[in-house]
């Protein structure tokens, strides 16, 4: 079936995209994944090709697009070449989409060129030791000095992807105690200068996955935060946390889909030049109909997706909607993954093999953004059960 979600422009930049993945992302990701980290200067890269500026107003430097389609593509060409941008996703998909709804005009002059250009990487910190997925469970505080010209900001973040290039942070913390009528009173959101004194970055985290991605958890001990970098009102960041969800939880069902799409563009170029009993891998019957599925599902999943990714532009994806397409596309990209790897066979099973590294790397997406058990209570509830 044509696919009609990308336009001449659109393919444009895909071909921009590839060649520079292939020429300054590829030779050296080995390096990288070994590292456990992605190179700072890099993001400056991504900035010179104009990824950070988008979907920013041409005033601050920005393309003043307002389309997620460019980052889309960008999900399918890295994983095409089996590679991340470490936490730039980040950067772009969840702290952009706050500075823009909730940064004053004074805040915007301050923050968005900064973030165009790369001299300032922005993180978000919600979660919090112990509490998960619960962030009205979330302990930080942020005190109003008695001269009401800053805060103090004191607790501990953890999970916090690009947590350790971050220059700003916007942090969630507890400006009021909640009420018995609303536990989610009471949450503020700050942009923190990670320079300031007492913020500290903890371990980089070890995760299973997404080695490339620094992820580290984030302390603050009395963490002087001026007033001018409140984003928002005050105590109604639960409402802004919730108001960005859909479009996070987007990005998690494309990049899923993405990464089932390239598994089975690796399994076959992998069974094609495969030799075992004198023959390929791909000439065995079982080979054929595991790929068949395989391809099926995807076809369904680049549906979904892209229905979603249209709605999301048109400011029509509502939470169930955006639940429903993360919770096909990464139970999808789950099988999908799964049965390419098998058909490596031992292979798969080692990180040389781009399988290897994207069958952890996609684990996380039924996870993080919202468990795939949240999100069947979220579309349970939107069919009134």
């Amino acid at each position: 079936m044509r696919r009609t979600v990308f336009n001449e422009d659109h393919e444009a930049f895909r071909e921009t995209l590839r060649a520079f993945i292939e020429a300054e992302v590829v030779p050296v990701y080995d390096e990288w994944f070994t590292q456990g980290i992605v190179p700072r200067e890099f993001y400056h890269k991504l900035a010179e090709l104009g990824l950070f500026g988008i979907n920013v107003p041409e005033e601050f430097g920005g393309a003043g697009l307002d389309s997620h389609k460019f980052e889309a593509i960008q999900y399918e060409e890295t994983a095409r070449a089996g590679v991340t941008f470490g936490g730039s996703g980040v950067h772009v998909l969840l702290a952009l989409p706050y500075l823009k709804m909730l940064a004053t005009d004074e805040q915007k002059k301050r923050f968005l060129p900064k973030f165009v250009s790369a001299e300032e990487m922005w993180a978000i910190a919600m979660t919090e030791p112990g509490t998960g997925s619960d962030l009205a469970g979330m302990k930080s505080t942020a005190k109003l000095a008695a001269d009401g010209t800053h805060y103090v900001l004191n607790g501990a973040k953890t999970f916090i992807t690009g947590g350790v290039h971050a220059d700003r942070v916007i942090v969630c913390a507890r400006t009021a105690p909640p009420t018995a009528e609303d536990r989610r009173h009471g949450i503020s959101l700050f942009a923190v200068d990670t320079k300031s004194p007492g913020y500290s970055v903890g371990r980089k985290l070890d995760k299973l996955g997404l080695r490339t991605s620094d992820t580290a958890e984030l302390a603050f001990v009395d963490v002087k935060v001026p007033v001018e970098d409140l984003l928002g009102a005050e105590n109604k960041g639960f409402h802004y946390l919730g108001a960005n969800l859909p479009s996070e939880r987007w990005g998690i069902a494309f990049g899923a889909y993405a990464q089932a799409k390239a598994a089975v563009r690796f399994a076959k170029q992998y069974v094609q030049d495969r030799t075992v009993f004198g023959k390929t891998v791909a000439s065995f019957q079982n080979t054929k109909f595991e790929l068949a599925a395989c391809q099926a599902e995807v076809d369904a999943a680049e549906a979904v997706a892209d229905r979603a990714l249209e709605a999301l532009d048109a400011g029509e994806l509502t939470a169930a909607e955006a639940a429903s397409a993360k919770l096909f596309t990464t139970e999808v990209a789950h099988r999908v993954i799964d049965r390419c790897l098998q058909l490596h066979g031992g292979y798969g099973y080692m990180n040389e093999y781009p399988i290897a590294r994207l069958y952890a790397d996609n684990r996380v997406n039924r996870i993080y953004g919202g468990t795939s058990e949240v999100m069947k209570m979220i579309i349970a509830k939107n069919m009134g059960l």
